[in-house]
This record gives structure tokens, C-alpha cells and sequence, in this order.
């Protein structure tokens, strides 16, 4: 009796994984969609247009400034190349310079030290939702809206020695004192006027970080004991670490591009000489220095730069410790 001999079947197909839901291929096998002419003129133009107007506006003038600086030029005739004789000149003979700096300098030191924690205090006292404090709110922040130049006309009417009104809530119109042409407190009327329009600034930026603080991490540092000081600077203060940034940032550029409100009151002379102003009067006003101007601008620049180089070095660090 023979066996008959099992029947051969044929070796089954691999199975092939289904497709992905929504038909995606595979990632290893997905086909990259090339770009079409429209995709790449809109590329071009939402980025060209920025970078181009960034390099006419901002850092085109930047260069050509930093090598006007080496130059002697009056914006028509021949430019002379003249090293550094603008700069020594400025340290060492221009009797304006160093007037000026200190200008500058208590500028940001009164926005920084007195403007700045004025605005966050009256920030901290209408987050409590006191009574009346969309009113306060909109009185702080009214200075806001309007330029410099407008603040420095209303200095004018509230400083001047003839018809100011402060001379007269003061009863001092037969002896009036002369806020804005006295050398010796012009700069701190001019100060009152700026830190005016800038506490509200920094109100409104602190208090809209104030409500983004979550409620409960002040309701465990008062369970913990903390008073309302101790919950402040150990809890709400650090985490209004991006609005200091920002704050920071706007304190800086107030401070040392303070110019307009000077302008209005005297020309900035006699006592209010800022950097900006000597900018001003040697490029376009009547001196048509452009050389020397320039060396006025670089200076500046370099100033600003290194408030900024040190703040970034000082950022990176501690997150580099963190």
C-alpha cells in the first residue's frame, strides 16, 4: 500500500502593512513637495522686503556712520579721512561731551530708580481691585498716548517762570523761580516731566503680568506664613522675570534716546545738553559737521551696546547655572 505524497502549496505572499489612517505614507517613504514659483515669490517677499528695508534703514546708516567717524565732511564738499581726530577732539576739547554723558546718565538712573518702581508700585496697589481703579488706571496711563514733544509743551505750561502754573499754586509769581532757564534744576523739571509719562508705561506693562500670576502660589505662601511682602518678592516678583525684560529694554532706550522733549523746552542748551541733542546740531543743525556728528553717534551706540552686551551676558549665565 503506497502512501500518496502531500500535496505542495505554494509559499505565501509577505503581508504588506496596511496604510496609515487618513492615507499618509510611510515617513521614510513620504516624497517632498517641491516648491512651486508662487510658494518661492512669496518667500521672497515676506522675507526679502524686511531684510532688505532692515539693512537700508538700520544697519546701512549704522556702517556708513562708523566710517563717517574717521572723516571730515560737510555734507557737500570733498570727505577727508582724518583717523581718530573726531574722537580725541570729542574726549578732549569739545566742552559739551561730558556735560552731556552725565545727562544722559542720570536720565536712565531716574527712569531706572525712581520712574520704574513708582509705576510697579502703582501697578501692585490696582491689581487689589481697589475702588475706583479703572479710573487710576486710565489717569496713570493717559501720559502714555502721548509723545514727548506734548509732554514737553505741558512742561512748559506748568514749569515756565512767567505764566507756569506750579509758580503759582507755589504763590511765587513776584518772585518766580525759573525751572526751565536755571541750569542747576531744569534737568530735574525736564526728569519729573519724562518720569511722568513713564511710570504709567510701566504700570500698565506690570500689571498686565500681575494677572497673569496664578492666584494659587500666593495662597500657599500665605498658608506657609509668608506676609504680603514676603509673598510679593519671594513669589509674584520672579515671576514677572519676562516683563523686567521688557521693562529693562524701554528704560534703556528712554534713557539714552531722551531728545525731543529737551528740544521743545530750549534747543537743548543751557543745562539740558544730551547725547542725542550734539547729534542733532552737528549733523543737520547749522555746524554741518557730518565727521564729527557721526563720532557723536558711534559713541552712543557704543553705550547702548553695552548696556545690552551686559545684560545678555549676565541672562546667559544664570541660565547657563540653572
Amino acid at each position: 500500500m503506497t502512501i500518496p505524497a502531500p500535496a505542495q502549496t505554494e509559499p505565501a505572499a509577505p503581508r504588506t502593512p496596511p496604510p496609515p489612517a487618513g492615507g499618509e505614507r510611510p515617513r521614510g517613504r513620504r516624497l517632498r513637495r517641491r516648491r512651486s514659483p508662487a510658494d518661492l515669490l512669496v518667500l521672497i517677499v515676506l522675507l526679502g522686503i524686511p531684510i532688505v528695508l532692515d539693512l537700508a534703514i538700520i544697519w546701512g546708516p549704522t556702517v556708513a556712520s562708523i566710517w563717517l567717524s574717521f572723516t571730515s565732511w560737510d555734507g557737500v564738499g570733498e570727505i577727508k579721512n582724518v583717523g581718530t581726530r573726531n574722537y580725541h577732539t570729542i574726549f578732549t576739547v569739545y566742552p559739551l561731551f561730558w556735560p552731556a554723558v552725565r545727562h544722559n546718565l542720570l536720565w536712565l538712573a531716574f527712569l531706572g530708580v525712581v520712574a520704574t518702581p513708582l509705576g510697579l508700585f502703582f501697578a501692585v496697589l490696582l491689581d487689589k481691585q481697589i475702588r475706583f481703579s479703572r479710573l487710576y488706571q486710565s489717569v496713570l496711563y493717559l501720559p502714555v498716548v502721548l509723545s514727548l514733544a506734548i509732554v514737553g509743551f505741558i512742561a512748559q505750561l506748568v514749569f515756565s517762570r512767567d505764566y507756569g502754573a506750579l509758580n503759582s499754586v507755589m504763590g511765587r509769581t513776584a518772585n518766580p523761580i525759573d525751572w526751565l532757564g536755571d541750569p542747576h534744576i531744569n534737568i530735574w523739571a525736564m526728569l519729573v516731566a519724562t518720569g511722568w509719562r513713564h511710570v504709567g508705561y510701566v504700570m500698565i506693562l506690570y500689571l498686565a503680568g500681575l494677572k497673569a500670576v496664578d492666584p494659587a502660589l500666593k495662597e500657599a505662601a500665605s498658608i506657609d506664613g509668608a506676609n504680603e511682602w514676603q509673598t510679593f518678592w519671594r513669589v509674584t516678583f520672579p515671576t514677572l522675570r519676562p516683563v523686567n525684560i521688557i521693562v529693562l529694554v524701554i528704560t534703556v532706550i528712554e534713557g539714552l534716546r531722551a531728545f525731543d522733549i529737551v528740544y521743545i523746552v530750549n534747543k537743548g542748551r543751557n543745562g539740558l545738553e544730551l547725547l542725542s541733542v550734539l547729534i542733532f546740531d552737528n549733523i543737520i543743525g547749522e555746524a554741518s559737521r557730518i565727521g564729527f556728528g557721526s563720532a557723536l553717534a558711534v559713541i552712543l551706540f557704543v553705550i547702548s551696546l553695552g548696556f545690552v552686551v551686559t545684560y545678555l551676558f549676565r541672562i546667559m549665565r544664570e541660565e547657563k547655572w540653572r
